[in-house]
Parts: structure tokens; C-alpha cells; sequence
């Protein structure tokens, strides 16, 4: 293929507009002049209806049709590049990079062993304490008797995501009670503190900008209020940790700022895409989607234009996208 010019107007297929970050994305997209193919598993997702947008539902990641009905539509509606929003798929599009290749779809894909390690809590907390990046203590069921007396501690799936299955608790005996409960469980240390994200950036020479967010409000694991912040030390653990698993592109980066504590900041977690609350990034002066297009074109990323300011809000809020009449499957 040849090499584009990242300014010319292209054809985008983002995954995932049922809501953030893919809706989001694509109607940033849309902004910017470039014509955009929206998929979402759900006949219902709200970006289906968003107008603009060359909508088309596909079957879940899970299903063995993903493949047949993605490679379809791309030979269908030809777009240059695919900007996956939804973990579940990257797995599948990891395999199916080649394929989207040779069909002239770009992709900025991160290596199977990222998407593993991002997707797996366990080979997680094993990769951050190998590359000696602070992370909470973290057990398998198995090993609920190691935790120290006296430690809150959380329950939550070993591939999860979005808060689903998440609880909290005081003892052992209550953590044996929720991981019964939990459908493959690990168990970690509570973190309290400052809660982050950071929208990210990784270039193909493996060097990250990271903006970063205090999460004030967040609803089903996606934050709805944040300000942006500055935090030097935050800034560089966000790097080691993206750096340690090997991620490019946009990366979602959490984790914590614990003052007075030791280690004062902790990383939780990363997600290999764009994070819901990206759009703060963008308000805050920093060019992230233009930047990631250069990337994903395979055109140098400017990272003098993904600075940012701290002190700006944003507030996300539930719409009506649309209330016009139509069939829908399944429903009278």
C-alpha cells in the first residue's frame, strides 16, 4: 500500500459505537471531515441511529461469525483504516490483521502479548511487578489466606471490564463468599486515593504523551465528571506501565494518586484503546485524534501537539439520540 497523506479526508470504520469511546469517536470524526463506518453488535446501540454515520450491525467478538461478517463488510464498503473501540475484539482483529492488510485497511493494533497482558487482571499485576511499576497486591482465589489481616479488598473479574462484577469487602471470609459469586475471580488490595485515567498516546518508536484526568464522577466503570491534571510522577508511571506491556496507539491508562502513601502512585489498570473520556483530552488543547490518524497512516506523531492544560471540567450526560419510528427485531 501506499503511504498517505494523514490530511487527506479517509474513510474510517470504528467498532463499537454503542457508546463511549466509539460513538464519541466517530462524531469526532465526523467533525473533522472524514466519512466514517460505524459497527456495533447491537441492533439497539444508540450510534446506529447517530446521523452521518455508515451504520451496520456485526456479530459479537465472541461469535465465530465476527470474522466473516467484519472481512464482509470491509470488501463491502472499502474504508482505508479500522480503529477498534471494544477490548473483546482486539484479540480477534490481532488475528485478523493481516487479512484487513492485504484488503487495504490500515490498522495501529497492539502485539497479541499486549492485548493478553491488557486483558488478563492476573498477567497484569504480573507484568507491572516484573518491570517494578507499583500496582496493587493482587491474589488468585486460591491464595485468599496470603492477604494480610486487616486489608479492604476487592473482588472483581480476571477479565472484566466496565465495573460489572466488581465488589467490595473487608475480609477473607466475605472475599470466599464473592469469588462463588464472580465468574473468574481474582481478589486485589483497595486502593483509596485520587482516582485517574490517562489518555495516551504511544508512538511506534515506543514514545507515549499522556494526558491526564482525576475521575470525579464514574458511572458503570466509565467516567462522567473530570478535570484535567498535572502530575509528573503519575505521568511517568503511566509510561513505564504502557512501555512494560508493549502497547501502542491510544491506550487508557488507570490507577491512583495515594498522598502520604508508599508507593505514592498505583496503576490498576490499562485498556488498549481509546478511553471513554477521551474528549477531555481533545478540550484540553491536546490534538489526540489528529495525532493517532498520523500514527495509524504510519506518518510521524507530533507529540508537541498533544500537550495540555490542567484545570479543565468535562461533564457527560445522557441524550436522546433518536425517536422516530422503525422495526427492530425481536421487539411487537
Amino acid at each position: 500500500m501506499n503511504t498517505p497523506d494523514p490530511a487527506e479526508l479517509r474513510r474510517i470504520l470504528v467498532t463499537g459505537i454503542g457508546g463511549a469511546p466509539g460513538l464519541d469517536l466517530a462524531l469526532t470524526l465526523l467533525k473533522l471531515g472524514h466519512e466514517v463506518i460505524g459497527t456495533d453488535s447491537n441492533p439497539l446501540a444508540p450510534g446506529l441511529f447517530a446521523p452521518g454515520i455508515t451504520a451496520r450491525t456485526i456479530a459479537r467478538a465472541d461469535s465465530p461469525l465476527f470474522a466473516a461478517d467484519l472481512m464482509e463488510l470491509v470488501h463491502d464498503l472499502k474504508p482505508d483504516a479500522l480503529i477498534c473501540c471494544v477490548e473483546n475484539e482486539l484479540p480477534q482483529l490481532v488475528h485478523l490483521r493481516g487479512h484487513l492488510e492485504r484488503a487495504g485497511v490500515r490498522t495501529w493494533l497492539p502485539p497479541a502479548a499486549s492485548v493478553t497482558t491488557a486483558g488478563d487482571k492476573w498477567e497484569f499485576h504480573q507484568a507491572m511487578r516484573a518491570a517494578r511499576v507499583p500496582t496493587p497486591q493482587t491474589w488468585l482465589p486460591d491464595r485468599i489466606d496470603q492477604t494480610p489481616d486487616g486489608t479492604e479488598l476487592v473482588v472483581k473479574p480476571r477479565r472484566g471490564q466496565g465495573s460489572k462484577d466488581v465488589h467490595f469487602c473487608r475480609t477473607r471470609e466475605q472475599a470466599r463468599v464473592l469469588c462463588e459469586l464472580v465468574p473468574a475471580p481474582i481478589v486485589q488490595q483497595r486502593v483509596r486515593g485520587v482516582e485517574f485515567s490517562a489518555d495516551c498516546l504511544t508512538d511506534r518508536s515506543g514514545r507515549t504523551s499522556a494526558i491526564l484526568r482525576r475521575r470525579l464522577m464514574v458511572q458503570a466503570g466509565m467516567s462522567m465528571v473530570a478535570v484535567t491534571i498535572d502530575d509528573p510522577e503519575a505521568t511517568k508511571r503511566v509510561a513505564e506501565a504502557i512501555r512494560a506491556i508493549g502497547a501502542v496507539g491510544p491506550v487508557d491508562v488507570q490507577g491512583f494518586i495515594t498522598e502520604g502513601a508508599d508507593p505514592r502512585v498505583v496503576i490498576t489498570e490499562i485498556n488498549a484503546r481509546f478511553a471513554a473520556g477521551f474528549l477531555l483530552a481533545e478540550e484540553a488543547g491536546a490534538d489526540l485524534v489528529r495525532q493517532t490518524l498520523n500514527g495509524l497512516f504510519r506518518q510521524p506523531v507530533d507529540h508537541r501537539r498533544l500537550t495540555y492544560r490542567g484545570g479543565v471540567f468535562l461533564t457527560k450526560y445522557v441524550a436522546v439520540m433518536s425517536t422516530e419510528s422503525r422495526a427492530v427485531s425481536g421487539t411487537l
